[in-house]
């Protein structure tokens, strides 16, 4: 059993390509990543990414693979706990080697493991282990749900206004709302205006208006695999308890669907039980439970 670590998004997508594929929903994450990282470049996250890749057996198949973008954290794949527990024992290793060889300061924004995320049964494996190889602490950061659309449905309150792709004319509303996003969830979103003008122009990006102002914001990622995932969704705190959140996802879910996406996804946070409960209003199904993890030192 081993672990392949490599800085190649062509190695990546030629040895760990099939196996993300055969489970869209569950790595959903590392295939829009993948896929933002073949269409923008290694930059488009911030520092270079790191990848890796698990065979049970030397002449088996890929069974796990992780990706990281600093400064986020690792995200795992599907995969056994078994792959997990020897990826944190390798990743250890491998930091290690690095600050080494750039030293310890550049090392944090190299191959800096400051948390995990992925499905809750690998991460608490990893997080184990982790603590065990290097004596850091851990706690958990976010509680979050999968969630995969079934059969869409209208919101059971439809508010006034309709649903429309974002133009470039809505460039900076959208620039300031993934702004005000990323401070609200506490996400760190590097080069928001690059991302803001890709999807644009992709048509991923969609707006509801009521009175023919935007209200709302939902976008969804480009289909990969099949599958489309849904996020970021916003509305300003001043236009909140109107349906406009609920009316935009649904709107994104149906872009998704009209793109060829046979699987659409989202995340929750399950301390919000208004967001879990709206989204099952238009169809949504929970798939598994995920977990963000922070190491402590």
């Amino acid at each position: 059993m081993t672990w392949t670590l490599s800085r190649s998004l062509d190695e990546f997508h030629t040895h760990a390509g099939a196996f993300l594929a055969a489970h869209p929903a569950e790595n959903t994450v590392l295939l829009t990543v993948a896929n933002r990282l073949t269409v923008s470049g290694l930059d488009a996250f911030g520092g270079p990414p790191l990848f890796g890749w698990w065979r049970g057996s030397p002449a088996g198949p890929v069974e796990a693979a992780v990706l990281q973008t600093p400064p986020y954290e690792p995200r795992l794949s599907v995969m056994p706990a078994a792959a997990a527990v020897e990826l944190a024992v390798e990743l250890a290793g491998f930091a290690a080697t690095e600050a080494g060889a750039v030293g310890a300061s550049e090392a944090a924004g190299v191959a800096g493991v400051t948390g995990i995320s992925g499905g809750a049964e690998a991460v608490r494996a990893f997080a184990a282990a982790w603590a065990a190889a290097t004596g850091a602490g851990h706690a958990v950061r976010v509680e979050q749900r999968l969630y995969r659309l079934g059969e869409l449905t209208d919101p059971p309150r439809p508010p006034a206004g309709r649903g429309r792709p974002a133009s470039p004319a809505d460039r900076e509303l959208v620039i300031r709302w993934y702004e005000e996003f990323g401070v609200e969830a506490e996400i760190e979103m590097p080069n928001i205006p690059r991302a803001v003008d890709d999807r644009i122009a992709a048509g991923v990006l969609h707006l509801w208006e009521d009175g023919g102002r935007p209200v709302s914001l939902a976008g969804n990622s480009p289909v990969v695999a099949g599958m489309s995932r849904i996020g970021p969704v916003y509305t300003p705190a001043e236009l909140r308890g109107h349906g406009y959140a609920t009316a935009v996802t649904a709107t994104a879910s149906a872009a998704a669907l009209t793109q060829g996406a046979t699987e659409v996804l989202l995340y929750t946070d399950l301390a919000n039980p208004t967001s879990n409960s709206i989204y099952q209003q238009i169809g949504y199904l929970p798939v598994e439970d995920c977990l963000i993890v922070d190491f402590q030192s």
